[in-house]
């Protein structure tokens, strides 16, 4: 966080100084007025103003540059587009070697996203849920998390066994959940403790 403390004839100037040090502007600033200063009477017993100015953190900004820091200490350079919805923050990274920001199923881009996550909650008033995307890879995982989702709902009826998936984030588990809230011959639930809770496929008896 930075801040500095600066002086002036008044309380403005003083702002100015403080904002001028900062490289900032006022709406990216906290402003707290120390001591309003004294004009005095013919330079008699003048007091000047003082004031503390705080530059303000952007959450989002932060974890934009935790995401570039990270992926260029992987060799990998990326471009980041941000989207914002409401409480939502998504990036959409793209680069020539993505593919190593992905990982073997999303882990290592469902890592990025959990330390993402912390990185921006960290400096946000109100609590935000981060996703990170790469080359449209949550629409192509979550096809074929439906697709397993079925193909195991289909097992689970036909053994009459229930079926324990590998551990998920949690909304790769929604994402499963949704695709067979419907079916009317399994029912599923998770189970387990983060960050091994996985979901359970069982047969409606």
């Amino acid at each position: 966080m930075k801040q500095v403390t600066a002086t002036g004839q008044t309380v403005e100037e003083a702002v100015n100084t403080a904002l001028a040090q900062l490289k900032t502007t006022r709406d990216k600033a906290e402003i707290s007025i120390i001591d309003e200063g004294k004009k005095g009477f013919f330079g008699f017993g003048a007091r000047p103003a003082v004031v503390k100015v705080t530059m303000k953190i952007d959450p989002i900004e932060e974890g934009k540059k935790f995401l570039i820091d990270v992926s260029e200490k992987m060799g990998v350079p990326v471009e980041i587009e941000v989207q914002r919805d409401g409480k939502y923050v998504i990036y959409l990274l793209s680069g020539e070697k993505i593919a190593l920001l992905i990982g073997k199923r999303g882990q290592t881009l469902n890592s990025l996203q959990y330390l993402t996550q912390l990185v921006i909650n960290r400096h946000s008033d109100q609590y935000l849920n981060v996703m990170l995307d790469a080359e449209n890879y949550r629409k192509r995982r979550n096809e074929t998390l439906v697709n397993l989702a079925e193909r195991l709902a289909e097992k689970a009826v036909r053994t009459g066994h229930k079926v324990v998936l590998e551990p998920m984030p949690s909304y790769e588990r929604k994402v499963i959940h949704t695709a067979l809230m419907n079916h009317e011959h399994v029912k599923t639930f998770s189970d387990g403790v983060e960050p091994n809770r996985h979901i359970v496929i069982a047969p409606v008896k």
